[in-house]
């Protein structure tokens, strides 16, 4: 088991995970070593079964059914299985040469038994296993042509009834019921593999149906029966490729399962996966039919994703187009859309104006969406810098953030014009300053452009003429502490001042940054006795938090 090391098991669950599985070794119960695998039971907030395998494809992995394992991460339980193996060195080689010797004593027994002596085993496994029971019923069923039969047997498997509770299966059987539910899946595909595919579209289709009642009633937040609901959707595929069915009829099946929302999306099935099984004739009357509903409800989602894919499919741009202008967004994104389709298929002028027309038609330039901004002022850059310029101008004086600031600098500057717009720019910001308009961050973005500028001495004087943000006033006082150390030290010790009646690790870290800028302020103006005093006096009045006081130690403070 050479994948097995705990160097490996560290780099997979991270130090975190890694931490946390050591307090699990003694819930690690019924461990079993195999050829290149290891199980076990670990006692968590439930019983979760565990499994590493050591010498897979690639290298070291491991399963474990609690919710954080389930998600695909290698958890706490995963570590502490693979310690407890790892404590144990001197027994591995061992362990794994009496796993192959039992499979091989079992393979051989069952081969030295007669016909009915294996049927008389099977017979006693069937009676005590009843999940072993119910896949065999359905395989008989299956192998005589009972579809009745089959199709009862699917009805039970998907029928919630055992494992609910008032009606409802909670999380804690849910994967139970989705075991029991999976049988169904197996069913059906046995059913194409035994020449029976024709059988198995029918059933395939009803236990869709079926499982979508179900999962309204089960608390699904692992995603069993979503994945159960793919495997059906494979299924149905399959038996349609194996059976070929009436093309006609399969297509206005999927167009009713793609337009009518059978199943909530829980199979997922994607009419175009089946354009083999369609022939023209098919796909003809699935385009006939995505057309009729999306001109009946040209805004429905379902109808635009079908008519889209179909579009795509038959390389159509002109008829994508149709599909999204029919239903525009106010903030011109769906422009954009439009506008990369045609970048697509290399038709720019047509895409330049559709995005255009996106910023002219938007009903508030400050809802408009950005990305189409950047996509217009890109192509602007090559021989349209004035309209550039424009765009970004209009869109700051919309949305006076920081951001749509750095934007029409940026592109002033290309344009060799940033004095001139930057005046303009400043002036509404001043102008939002006196009425208190503060930007995303809290304080007014005067602060932040002039700050974003390099202009300490125009920002100091601005934060000092309104309602500055600490964050603003932290910032400040870090550029200008150099040129202007009094101030800053002015700035660092009213921050400080609320932190020390605070606790929390957090912040003392603060506080001690805070502490260490108060230090090299006093060291530029000459005074640092005075910070030593200041110093002392603080850690005589806070000498109780002994974190602070490490950390404090740590910085020489």
């Amino acid at each position: 088991m050479g994948g097995l090391t705990e160097a490996n098991l560290k780099m997979l669950a991270g130090s975190r995970s890694f931490e946390r599985g050591r307090g699990y070794l003694d819930a690690v119960f019924g461990v079993e070593v195999g050829d290149g695998w290891v199980t076990a039971s670990v006692h968590g907030t439930e019983r979760y079964e565990v499994e590493l395998t050591t010498d897979g494809p690639g290298g070291l992995s491991g399963e474990c059914d609690c919710p954080y394992g389930l998600e695909g991460n290698f958890c706490k339980h995963l570590v502490a299985l693979g310690l407890t193996v790892l404590a144990r060195p001197e027994s591995l080689p061992r362990q794994r040469k009496a796993a192959r010797d039992r499979a091989q004593d079992l393979d051989g027994w069952l081969s030295a038994l007669s016909k009915d002596e294996l049927l008389a085993l099977l017979r006693e496994q069937i009676g005590e296993d009843r999940q072993l029971r119910r896949r065999l019923e359905l395989r008989a069923a299956s192998a005589r042509g009972d579809l009745a039969a089959v199709r009862a047997r699917i009805r039970d498997l998907l029928d919630i009834g055992p494992f609910a509770q008032y009606g409802y299966v909670e999380y804690t059987d849910a994967r139970a019921y989705a075991d029991q539910a999976r049988q169904a899946v197996s069913a059906i595909g046995a059913l194409t593999g035994s020449g029976r595919a024709a059988d198995a579209i029918t059933l395939v289709r009803e236990a869709m149906r079926l499982l979508a009642e179900a999962v309204e009633s089960v608390d699904d937040s692992d995603g069993w029966l979503g994945q159960i609901g793919a495997d059906l959707a494979d299924a149905h595929l399959d038996a349609c490729r194996a059976a070929h069915p009436d093309p006609g009829e399969l297509a206005r099946w999927l167009a009713g399962h793609a337009l009518g929302d059978i199943d909530g999306g829980l199979t997922d099935i994607d009419p175009l996966d089946y354009e083999d099984v369609l022939d023209e004739e098919g796909m003809a009357v699935l385009r006939k039919l995505a057309v009729e509903a999306w001109q009946g409800n040209r805004r429905g989602w379902a109808e635009k994703y079908l008519m889209e894919r179909l579009a795509k499919a038959d390389c159509d741009v002109d008829a994508l187009i149709a599909v999204h202008a029919a239903d525009l967004s106010p903030n011109g994104h769906t422009h954009l859309v439009i506008a990369r389709e045609l970048d697509t298929a290399r038709r720019p002028d047509e895409a330049l104006r559709w995005a255009e027309r996106g910023v002219r038609e938007a009903q508030d330039l400050a809802a408009v969406d950005t990305a189409l901004v950047d996509y217009l002022c890109d192509r602007y850059q090559a021989d349209r810098l004035a309209d550039a310029v424009a765009l970004r101008r209009n869109h700051f004086r919309a949305r006076r953030t920081l951001f749509a600031y750095q934007q029409l600098r940026a592109a002033a500057g290309a344009a060799d014009c940033w004095p001139s717009e930057r005046d303009g720019a400043l002036a509404l910001l001043r102008a939002d300053a006196r009425r208190r308009q503060q930007g995303w961050y809290g304080g007014p973005v005067l602060v932040d452009a002039l700050l974003d500028d390099k202009d300490v001495d125009a920002a100091w004087q601005a934060a000092a003429d309104s309602d500055a943000h600490d964050q603003q006033w932290l910032t400040l006082a870090d550029q200008a502490r150099v040129a202007r150390p009094a101030d800053a030290l002015g700035v660092y010790q009213r921050l400080a001042e609320p932190l020390t009646k605070r606790t929390g690790n957090a912040v003392y870290e603060q506080l001690v940054s805070l502490l260490l800028s108060i230090r090299d302020c006093h060291r530029r103006l000459g005074s640092i006795e005075e910070f030593t005093g200041y110093v002392t006096a603080l850690r005589t009045v806070q000498k109780r938090k002994r974190n602070l006081m490490r950390l404090m130690d740590k910085h020489d403070l």
